[in-house]
């Protein structure tokens, strides 16, 4: 896919949704943290329905604690992986609370070094919570980029790279939540919406289904 291209396809997701964000709700870097760390293999509204009830009883890294693993297991057990996610944030909220002066890091070393902080959790948090221009890179992402050639990658890491070469720099900010709004609702995995897609036209995908 060419450069004019691509800088059509990402002023029409600016035009069509001037500020996107994650669907994750949060209201402190803390509470996006421990929402991206929930979010692994679940959905947004799993995350959500749990952290509804948590956060009002423990939102930070000292309260977490004081609640316990066993209780913060009754406010997630309804998402996957709770055991494991439980024990990893208990583990970040010690860190947190020693190495960090309970502040969420902002750069990608400290972040990574946290237990249940991979990469693209990482990414996340830098993106949406500290404002830096990166590409979390999630199934969405994978599928977009590869289907309509913005920025094919055989792997999770090859794609992000070739997001971070191949998108224009005035759409940095906020491309990778355009690109995972726009697989979650329109490019879909099994039957893509390309007769609602505002790209279509621009799109290199080969099989496009404008059948509804």
């Amino acid at each position: 896919m060419n450069a004019k291209k691509r800088f059509e396809i990402f002023s029409r997701f600016q035009e069509a949704n001037p500020e996107p964000t994650t669907e994750l709700r949060f209201e402190s870097p803390f509470e996006l943290l421990i929402a991206v760390i929930l979010s692994a293999q679940a959905t947004d509204v799993s995350v959500n329905k749990a952290t509804k009830t948590l956060y009002p009883v423990a939102n930070t890294p000292s309260g977490l604690l004081a609640l316990g693993e066993a209780g913060l297991k009754q406010h997630i057990k309804s998402i996957g992986l709770f055991n494991s996610k439980a024990k990893h944030i208990m583990q970040t909220c010690h860190i947190l609370l020693e190495k960090f002066d309970s502040e969420v890091p902002n750069n990608r070393a400290d972040l990574e070094s946290l237990p249940g902080v991979g990469r693209k959790t990482a990414n996340v948090v830098l993106n949406t919570a500290f404002g830096e221009p990166t590409m979390a890179v999630d199934t969405h992402i994978f599928r977009v980029s590869n289907r309509t050639h913005i920025a094919p990658g055989k792997t999770v890491l090859a794609v992000e790279k070739a997001l971070l070469k191949n998108v224009p720099e005035p759409f940095m900010q906020h491309a990778h939540h355009w690109l995972i709004l726009h697989g979650r609702y329109v490019c879909l995995a099994r039957k893509p919406r390309c007769y609602e897609c505002l790209i279509s036209d621009l799109c290199e995908f080969k099989d496009k289904n404008f059948i509804k």
